[in-house]
């Protein structure tokens, strides 16, 4: 992952959600009856906005951090900004929302970081490929440039994996980074890119304007299964360990608000989602809220209900890092994450889950 500028990112990026979530310092409380007593955890998101990263801003749209014992302020990476995931390792933010293969990456790089509470079992993502382009598979790939979010990002990574699946070496093809929304949808619509990966409410966008295809399904559990080898865990809430080991009970607090709010999403329709987020997040870009309700019906089965990281998710994201040429031989994959805090969730709620033992961290 490339490391960016940190220089006035952080606080830009605060500034970009601080309407919707009061912004506060540690141990004080925002806005709000009784919030004074609540301890403040910041988090920022890789892209708060995407449908892939929804239940961070939910949960607060619902109450759910303060009713479960945190003040939470919100941010968003912004774009050409610092990562969210290299702010919280940097110490800027305290947690991350951002994809679990980061654990790992930081791993490689001597840095202990881990997923404590996994919220999607699929990268979320779609590989869009132009209209008259004719590609289907990454096999097609050879001597085309292919869009990601950022180089060195998670989309990055997979698309990475996807051609070394496919017999290609980076040379091969080129890659440059679109971000997303009207920017990713202008290099597919000016040739900059033949194909590019993205998310919803993107995709619906692209397919709307018939600028292209879904020609990789990397946004359902069976999607990502069929393309890379297995369950996917993307989105989740990462940490610095020792963060996590300092700050037990606001830690298993956020995860409890999280836990309630992915039980919130199984039970409720994409309307009833929709209509519980901020207008900004469901009319952006020039979508219509009944584009966005759309969008999230197509995808929505990515998300998973009781934040448990899937059994051998792990090693299929491991998996992916080998595949691209990372060094991973020092990585103790149950050192990047934890089910000690959704296990301990969903038994306050009186949710049962299906787990199997988690791995020593020794």
């Amino acid at each position: 992952m490339p490391k960016k500028t940190l220089v006035g990112a952080v606080a830009a990026s605060l500034m970009l959600v601080g309407g919707l979530t009061a912004c506060s310092s540690s141990n004080s409380g925002g806005s709000g009856s009784g919030s004074s007593a609540l301890p403040t955890v910041t988090l920022m998101v890789g892209g708060i906005d995407k449908q892939i990263y929804l239940p961070y801003e939910l949960a607060q749209q619902l109450g759910f951090y303060k009713k479960y014992g945190v003040n939470m302020v919100l941010s968003t990476e912004v774009n050409g900004g610092i990562g969210a995931e290299d702010a919280m390792a940097a110490g800027q933010v305290d947690m991350a929302g951002a994809w679990y293969i980061h654990a790992i990456d930081f791993q490689t790089k001597g840095k202990a970081v881990e997923d404590i509470v996994n919220l999607s079992g699929a990268p979320g993502e779609r590989e869009m490929c132009a209209t008259n382009s004719g590609i289907h598979s990454a096999s097609q790939w050879k001597g085309k440039t292919l869009g990601v979010t950022d180089l060195g990002s998670g989309t990055d990574e997979l698309t990475q994996l996807l051609a070394s699946t496919a017999g290609l070496t980076t040379k091969q093809y080129s890659r440059i980074g679109v971000s997303d929304g009207a920017t990713a949808i202008a290099a597919l619509k000016t040739g900059k890119t033949q194909c590019l990966m993205t998310t919803q409410p993107t995709v619906l966008q692209i397919e709307q304007q018939g600028l292209g295809y879904s020609a990789i399904d990397l946004a359902t559990a069976s999607g990502a299964t069929s393309a890379l080898g297995g369950t996917w865990p993307s989105a989740g809430v990462l940490a610095l360990s020792s963060w996590v080991s300092s700050n037990q009970k606001e830690a298993q607090d956020v995860v409890d608000a999280l836990v309630a709010t992915m039980h919130w999403i199984a039970t409720h329709s994409a309307a009833d989602i929709a209509n519980a987020l901020p207008q900004s997040y469901t009319q952006s870009n020039g979508f219509t809220k009944a584009e966005y309700i759309t969008a999230l019906n197509q995808d929505k089965a990515q998300f998973m209900s009781d934040g448990i990281m899937p059994a051998g998710g792990p090693e299929t994201v491991l998996a992916t890092e080998k595949a691209i040429g990372v060094d991973t031989s020092k990585v103790n994959i149950g050192a990047t994450f934890t089910n000690t805090f959704a296990i301990a969730a969903n038994k306050l709620e009186g949710f049962t889950t299906t787990t199997t033992p988690e791995p020593a961290n020794g």
